[in-house]
């Protein structure tokens, strides 16, 4: 901004002068150079072209404002200097100087600089949402992912592009803009995709909606495009059966037996059994990725909870869990109230050191634990009453136990029995849908178990399917296993880092809130 000549100053009559180069300084502290353009009194400069000349107008020194606005200023000539001075339709600076800068005349033909920017910043912004979206499609149909990249780069470039190169030369309107630009592209693009997968291949949209059926929050989406009995007929597509047999204890012997040796493990390095051997090995899928915890003496396996003589509001973290008991590892375990994420209070039954700290059974709970000899018991104890399930926790010398369910009602998809005694349950299709997925299971030797694996987007992974997991259970041997929490609760922690966070985007470093978790002893 040019330094003010305030030698033979003379003011108009709305307290403005002309210095002798032509720069006009107006009352309120602001500045117009002799090219059009504006220094408010803060220094911050506005070009000639954001100053609203209507189209085509050149600016000069004796006629530099006069233009087509609107009725927030008007324009008269002055003696000293024509078309030089502004009549003041406010009665306070701040009205005024804002008026001006946000005048509604049209601009001079063209693009600016601010166009330019804010297109290429719609480009990466569109196109990294447009890629985001494709991939968690694109864990199916990869051509999903490409178009709906390109359609929000080019999309998103352009609306950003034009709202910030408008007339609305204001901050804080380009912003409102902008916002509300990336909101109807966004929605309109997530719903674009969506369309075409529930109109799609019958494969896709089968595997879509038994997705959506499973997860706590997005059911209303298959209501949006399918009928109650579409959704019912592709639920049976996707189902399982039942398996009512009773886990034979008599199949596992800790530290003693190598007949459970999977696919995944030779043979004569199950002989070399170490009973404190622990380690983590990395697993796959076309829609998922996963870790598979492998601990050699089942007794290291524990249930810890935040459970004090009452439950709380709030949970913890799983690093808060696992580390606040020194222990070396840990995963989420069974169902509980994840509303808002405040993971203070469980379901179904919690069983903790032989202790019953939560006990009210509902229609479909399984339950998941370890009896006093290190055993994984999986047992049907929805439609007990508490009292029988006491009495049944005391006669399995049941020590540390979660629940989950068993149910398919259309409202309610989900699943926990994988495998009783080597004998995997059958499957429709593939089962179920494609989650983040958390499951527990036990060898004939007594190793435990304990995959994680993600889903829903994250890493362009869908998720892993009741065949998938039941796949990678039985290439490592299990002969019992079970499906626990999964969606977004699905999380593992080991040695003081997360080896698989929370899918949800806002906890992707972290972890839900939760009530418990199953974890590991260090040695």
């Amino acid at each position: 901004m040019k330094n003010r000549d305030d030698n033979n100053i003379q003011y108009d009559e709305y307290g403005g002068y002309y210095d002798k180069d032509g720069y006009y300084y107006d009352a309120q502290g602001g500045c117009y150079d002799p090219e059009g353009g504006y220094y408010d009194p803060e220094g911050n400069y506005y070009p000639p072209e954001e100053m609203g000349y209507e189209e085509g107008y050149e600016s000069s020194a004796e006629d530099q404002y006069s233009g087509d606005y609107s009725d927030d200023l008007s324009f008269e000539d002055m003696s000293t200097s024509p078309g030089r001075s502004i009549k003041r339709e406010y009665n306070n600076a701040e009205k005024y100087s804002t008026s001006y800068v946000k005048s509604s005349g049209k601009k001079k033909a063209g693009f600016s600089g601010m166009t330019i920017v804010c297109a290429v910043i719609g480009v990466l912004i569109g196109g990294s949402f447009g890629a985001a979206l494709g991939a968690v499609i694109g864990a199916m149909f990869v051509m999903n992912a490409v178009v709906t990249g390109i359609i929000g780069a080019v999309v998103m470039g352009l609306a950003l592009g034009a709202a910030c190169g408008s007339s609305v030369n204001h901050i804080p309107g380009r912003i409102a803009l902008i916002v509300l630009t990336f909101l109807i592209v966004n929605v309109t693009g997530v719903y674009f995709v969506l369309y075409n997968i529930y109109n799609g291949p019958d494969s896709a949209k089968n595997l879509m909606a038994s997705t959506i059926q499973e997860t706590g929050q997005l059911k209303f989406v298959n209501k949006i495009f399918l009928s109650e009995e579409e959704i019912a007929e592709i639920s049976n597509r996707n189902s399982m059966g039942t398996l009512d047999a009773e886990v034979d204890t008599g199949l596992i012997s800790v530290g003693g037996s190598t007949e459970g040796a999977g696919e995944g493990e030779d043979a004569s390095e199950a002989s070399e059994f170490d009973i404190n051997g622990f380690e983590i090995v990395e697993v796959s899928g076309r829609t998922y990725f996963g870790k598979l915890m492998i601990i050699n003496d089942p007794s290291r396996v524990k249930l810890t909870t935040i459970f004090d003589g009452s439950w709380k509001e709030y949970g913890e973290t799983l690093d808060v869990l696992v580390d606040k008991g020194n222990f070396l590892a840990g995963v989420n375990g069974g169902e509980y109230q994840s509303d808002s994420n405040k993971g203070g209070s469980p379901k179904g039954l919690v069983v903790c050191e032989g202790e019953i700290q939560y006990n009210n059974p509902q229609a479909g709970d399984v339950m998941v634990g370890f009896n006093t000899d290190n055993i994984l018991i999986i047992r049907d104890i929805g439609g007990m009453s508490a009292s029988s399930v006491k009495d049944l926790v005391a006669e399995l010398q049941i020590r540390d136990a979660v629940t989950f369910k068993d149910i398919a009602d259309g409202d309610d998809n989900h699943f926990t029995k994988l495998i009783i005694n080597s004998e995997s349950v059958s499957l429709n299709g593939s089962g179920s849908g494609a989650n983040p997925r958390t499951v527990i299971g036990q060898k004939a030797d007594g190793t435990v178990l304990i995959l994680v694996t993600d889903g829903r987007g994250a890493g362009g992974h869908l998720g892993a399917t009741a065949a998938d997991v039941i796949s990678v259970m039985q290439e490592y041997g299990a002969v019992n296993a079970a499906n626990l929490d999964g969606g977004s609760s699905s999380c593992m922690y080991h040695d003081g880092e997360y080896e698989m966070t929370s899918v949800t985007l806002y906890y992707s470093n972290a972890s839900w809130r939760l009530p418990l978790a199953f974890v590991v002893e260090r040695r």
